[in-house]
């Protein structure tokens, strides 16, 4: 069995809101590992594994899956990765989450559809059965013997509290500013936003021939140029510059990123180094217009 690599990048460690659980200032979205069946953009195993085998070696030890990414491969090859190269399990942290139905076929997933009438009686939502049996199977795919952090529920009964938001927060939607924010910062629960590049539109000047789905706005355009313009005079890109604006927000405890090639992997890590000053942060915040809820 190889080793894992202990010549790692500087990376900062932060509590995940008011909890004792310290993850990654960087959290690697494992959504792009499993099986193109499931999705074109998704990465194969092999590439998988060497993807997270590059981000710790960059410092990132927080991991956030699903069991429906993949229909539960993407906890396999995050699984496979963590035992080929014997990352430590006290160290690391594994997100994964529970409410979707796990296809019996990779190529398939139920979005909109009522999954009782195709045979998946109890097997989604947040019944207490579905729960236990989607945790059991979780961890048979990860190979692991806990999960540090289980993505599913409300607080019962005063019993177990957030400690952690998973929510739709970037440059072009800022919609949870409004009211999430206030009530995260309240409870002392920490906010680990996914698509904090917007789906790469935070990551590409607007004259580039690609597709920019999902984002609309009266402000979307005008970010963008100054997210391109800030970053060309601060000498750094697009997407650090994206990143580095949610790593000033003191709510956040890390985001979300997902990448498919080690070139981008590094170039997010970048973003830590980027400093922005309250001017710089106004200058890219002005232009945000109130857009429809995205993402709930």
């Amino acid at each position: 069995m190889s080793q894992a690599s202990v010549s790692k990048r500087p990376m900062a460690y932060v509590r995940l809101g008011t909890s004792g659980l310290k993850v990654s200032r960087i959290i690697l979205g494992c959504m792009s590992y499993g099986s193109p069946e499931w999705q074109p953009w998704v990465l194969g195993e092999e590439d998988g594994v060497r993807q997270i085998k590059e981000a710790y070696d960059l410092g990132i030890q927080t991991f956030d899956t699903a069991n429906v990414y993949s229909n539960g491969l993407s906890e396999v090859v995050l699984g496979k990765a963590i035992k080929k190269y014997n990352f430590p399990r006290e160290e690391i942290v594994v997100m994964t989450k529970v409410f979707g139905a796990v296809s019996h076929k990779i190529n398939e997933h139920y979005y909109g559809v009522n999954v009782d009438e195709i045979g998946y009686v109890n097997q989604h939502g947040l019944s207490r059965k579905h729960i236990i049996e989607s945790v059991k199977a979780s961890l048979g795919r990860l190979g692991l013997e806990y999960i540090d952090v289980l993505q599913y529920y409300a607080i019962t009964h005063n019993l177990t509290p957030f400690i952690s938001m998973q929510n739709h927060y970037n440059l072009l939607y800022r919609e949870e500013e409004r009211e999430m924010i206030p009530t995260l910062k309240y409870f002392g629960v920490g906010s680990i936003p996914w698509s904090p590049l917007a789906r790469g539109n935070l990551t590409r000047p607007l004259g580039e021939q690609t597709k920019r789905a999902g984002y609309i706005g009266a402000g979307v355009e005008d970010i963008i140029n100054r997210v391109d313009k800030l970053a060309r005079e601060k000498n750094v890109s697009m997407a650090q510059l994206s990143l580095a604006w949610l790593l000033h927000k003191d709510v956040v405890s890390a985001p979300i990123v997902g990448s498919t090639s080690v070139e981008k992997m590094k170039d997010i890590v970048g973003a830590l180094d980027v400093e922005l000053t309250d001017e710089e942060m106004k200058y890219l915040e002005e232009p945000y217009q109130p857009v429809p809820i995205f993402g709930h």
